[in-house]
């Protein structure tokens, strides 16, 4: 075996999938193992195998992970020391008034800060809102504070100072100050250099807390990757970056997993020249969702994961607790499903690994959409009986008989991820009707055409290797590093000179990694989005490609965009609020990943009886889709299956494949 390889690795809460090209040859190869959650490294490793690759073999590793995610969600996270300007430590605390439930008074009103009072420390300096000097920093408090972080038993400490990202003069005099104290440091000008004293606070704190887990992991990463391959993370605004950058900025994993799907479906919009699209996402645990304009994912810079404010570039994913493991259950008498799942163990009730609740992917199986006389991935088998036992109780509860019930889990379950494409679309502006559903995952294609009909959708795109579709994107993806800077320059006082030094200084910090990387500067491309709002408003709307140099024209955008998303536009002043910057390296051709060709035989193996709704059973063909040649079309009803997911075609659908192994579906109208 020779090097040559690229793979992409994501490490899902179920399962592992893995796609590895061979830059010279083009040869592609795909595969699932289970996750391993006792030991990643081994996990890798097992995935590797999976296509008869050893690590050697591979020159670049691209790799994806929830662990940031999940540790902020079970909370096992490091415990950080606060360093704050002198009368704001307590800013963690008092956050903001929105309550996180308006009509449960027995809830708690928010979460609680990360920090407690006795770790949270202030040093004697202020600057004002343009970065200038108030109060110079005073070293006898930074002595004062420093000791103390020290003495408190924190594993990390985030610094946060008033106006920091105007200037980081004073943090990083902390920082100095601090260095060989304490292993790890979050600063706040580094982490998020925005306004917004509470929100700039709980992010760089998260960040802290994640340090000591994030930086152990990719330094058993490197540990035990070999000499001749290059490793890199696949980040939440869609790129890949470095574990160094990711050791100091580890929220850059917070969405590493789902982002890496989003990006590969801009890859598969910006081929078929779809305009609008909307990632569809469905695996064990969660249903993810995201709006593609022009190939490209929305991203978004203020979002919550456990109830925790997070500030920073991250693509746009609304993330539900509906997954193929998500299980079903009554809550005072109403059918809900998720967001409790079965994981990857026990799973699914089917699986035969011991789970007993019933799950969305028993129900799919009771209804004859997956095979049970058909080894999922070549390893798993389905046990049919076994999903009619875990959903029984259910029915006898509800009144109603088990292919009943299971109708019912997948409609409650299509709801909620119908309801969550609305979400994406409408509050941007977008006629989600207009859209591309692109369907992926193990289990996304299985609902894609229900969720697309109820939507109002007309077309559902199922991508060639769909089913390890997020390990796809990061082999597709390319190098970048992104940030936003708070600029709160007003239209009536506009300053070409600041918002260029501001714009070549963002450039020159995240072209630092990508240059040490031995990029040229003739490599990097940069890619700017300016948020302007009316001078008293508190949000921004986001205009990508800015005109910098020419305010009239950056003023009429803004206006045109305005009265788009919100029906009405003035010419009262306006303000530059925020400037977010990209840079980036695509990465080198290899070409595309085409069908997975894998198998020969006749169109449809057999033809069983599917339950699409109380009319009954209908009978249906089971079609493999490694022999849907170029061209070909599929009517209704019908199921397509590779190794490791379905495709459902319900009655009145139409289904047409092309020649890059893509599969094209008129969700048509139910009989």
């Amino acid at each position: 075996m020779t090097g040559g390889w690229q793979a992409g690795i994501d490490m899902g809460g179920t399962f592992i999938d893995v796609v590895a090209r061979n830059t010279a040859s083009g040869e592609a190869r795909s595969a699932k193992v289970r996750t391993r959650t006792d030991d990643r490294i081994a996990g890798i490793r097992a995935a590797l195998a999976a296509v008869d690759l050893a690590w050697e073999d591979v020159d670049d590793l691209t790799h994806g992970t929830t662990m940031a995610t999940n540790a902020i969600v079970e909370e096992k996270l490091a415990e950080v020391a606060l360093i704050a300007t002198e009368g704001f430590a307590d800013t963690l605390e008092i956050g903001r008034q929105n309550r996180l439930h308006l009509y449960r008074l027995d809830l708690p009103p928010k979460v609680a800060p990360q920090v407690p009072a006795e770790r949270r420390f202030e040093v004697a300096e202020r600057l004002d809102h343009k970065g200038r000097t108030l109060t110079p920093l005073d070293p006898g408090s930074v002595e004062a504070a420093v000791s103390a972080a020290t003495a408190s038993g924190a594993g990390a400490v985030a610094v946060v100072l008033m106006h920091a990202y105007a200037n980081a003069s004073h943090e990083e005099a902390l920082a100095e100050a601090l260095a060989g104290r304490l292993p790890y440091v979050a600063l706040s000008s580094r982490v998020n250099p925005e306004a917004r004293e509470y929100e700039r606070m709980a992010t760089t704190v998260l960040s802290a807390s994640l340090m000591p887990l994030v930086a152990g992991y990719l330094d058993g990463l490197e540990a035990a990757k070999p000499e001749t391959s290059r490793l890199h993370l696949f980040h939440s605004a869609g790129g890949m970056a470095s574990p160094r950058a990711l050791r100091d900025l580890p929220l850059g994993l917070a969405l590493s997993g789902p982002a890496a799907g989003v990006a590969a479906a801009g890859h598969v919009a910006a081929e078929l020249g779809i305009g609008h699209a909307i990632s569809f996402d469905m695996g064990g645990t969660t249903t993810d969702v995201c709006l593609i304009t022009g190939g490209r994912a929305e991203i978004d810079n203020d979002r919550r994961i456990a109830g925790r404010p997070l500030r920073q570039a991250m693509v746009a994913v609304e993330s539900i607790g509906a997954g193929g493991g998500s299980i079903a259950h009554l809550d005072h008498g109403a059918l809900t499903v998720g967001p409790e799942s079965a994981g990857a163990d026990p799973g699914p009730a089917c699986y035969g690994n011991g789970g007993a609740a019933p799950t969305v992917t028993d129900a799919n199986l009771l209804l004859g959409y997956m095979d049970a006389d058909r080894l999922l991935g070549g390893d798993i088998g389905l046990d049919r009986t076994a999903a009619r036992a875990a959903i029984a109780p259910l029915a006898e509860a509800m009144a109603m008989s088990e292919e009943e019930a299971a109708l019912g889990i997948l409609r409650v379950a299509n709801a909620s991820m119908t309801r969550a494409l609305g979400r994406i679309t409408v509050e941007r502006g977008i006629d989600g009707r207009d859209c591309t559903l692109i369907a992926f995952g193990g289990a996304g294609p299985m609902h894609a055409v229900a969720v697309a009909r109820a939507f109002g959708i007309a077309t559902v795109v199922v991508p060639a290797r769909s089913s390890v579709f997020s390990a796809l994107g990061c082999v597709a993806a390319e190098k970048s590093y992104s940030q936003q800077q708070t600029m709160r320059m007003e239209s009536g006082e506009w300053d070409s000179g600041q918002v260029a030094a501001v714009h070549e200084t963002m450039r020159a910090r995240l072209a630092e990694p990508l240059v040490a990387a031995g990029h040229g500067a003739e490599e990097l491309k940069t890619r700017t989005v300016a948020g302007v709002r009316y001078s008293g408003q508190s949000y921004a709307v986001e205009i990508a490609g800015p005109a910098l140099d020419d305010p009239a024209a950056l003023g009429r955008a803004f206006r045109d965009l305005h009265e788009r998303l919100y029906g009405f536009a003035t010419d009262e002043p306006w303000e530059l609020v925020t400037l977010r910057q990209t840079v980036s390296v695509p990465r080198a051709a290899g070409g595309a990943l085409g069908p997975d060709q894998t198998k020969e035989g006749p169109a449809a193996r057999r033809a069983d009886g599917c339950l699409f709704g109380p009319e009954g059973p209908v009978e249906t063909p089971r079609l493999d889709r490694a022999v849907l040649a170029a061209g070909q079309q599929v009517d209704g009803p019908a199921i397509i299956e590779d190794a490791w997911s379905t495709i459902v075609l319900p009655p009145g659908a139409a289904l047409r494949a092309d020649d890059r192994g893509h599969l094209h579906i008129d969700v048509g109208s139910a009989p």
